[in-house]
């Protein structure tokens, strides 16, 4: 017969192996299955089998396997929701990392940087870093919407270079339900970022 421990131990197996490799994992994830206590322990025997990897503290990755390198970490934008998951924070992709994601820049972002309204704090993963930067609550009214990412891309370009280039490649990038969004967030930005907004949506004044 197996122990509580034993059961919420195969439990939290079962729903790790559910989500799949490469997937990351905070407790808070597996508290309806027992008790904090309880699930620590489970995951710290899950740590010493091997099955899991602590990505950072608190945060639990069931990493991806390659036949040519053995495991894989996972990646930085997974690691980051995981961690915003947590405390419950919002999240808004930001910095080069926002304008990257849109296609309005080809550089490799030196960073993932997200606002959010938890701890700023920092990751490495892959030998990139994770930045997660607390801002105000009106900076994250537009999060886990589109025209939060675009934005923040706007913002990283800044006014004078968000030219005809940049709202072209809005347009084609963003479909129909992006722009009527973009639209309805307009007073919750700056106005020159509203105006582009309407551009790309092809609204006129």
């Amino acid at each position: 017969m197996q122990s509580p421990s034993q059961s919420i131990e195969k439990s939290v197996i079962s729903r790790i192996y559910g989500r799949g490799r490469g997937s990351v994992f905070v407790p808070n994830a597996f508290l309806d299955l027992g008790s904090r206590g309880a699930v620590d322990l489970a995951l710290f025997r899950l740590l010493k089998k091997g099955l899991l990897r602590r990505v950072d503290r608190g945060v639990y990755g069931y990493p991806e396997k390659s036949r040519l390198i053995g495991e894989l970490s996972p990646s930085p934008e997974v690691v980051a929701k995981a961690v915003a998951r947590r405390g419950a924070q919002k999240l808004l992709p930001s910095g080069a990392y926002a304008a990257n994601l849109l296609g309005l820049t080809e550089q490799v972002p030196a960073k993932i940087e997200y606002l959010t309204d938890g701890p700023s704090r920092r990751v490495m993963i892959q030998k990139l870093p994770v930045v997660l930067k607390q801002t105000t609550p009106a900076r994250l009214a537009t999060a886990g919407r589109v025209s939060g990412t675009v934005a923040q891309a706007l913002r990283f370009l800044r006014k004078d270079q968000v030219d005809e280039t940049v709202i072209e490649k809005l347009r084609a990038r963003l479909s129909k339900a992006d722009k009527e969004q973009l639209l309805r967030d307009i007073p919750l930005v700056p106005a020159w970022i509203g105006e582009a907004f309407r551009q790309v949506a092809g609204q006129k004044e």
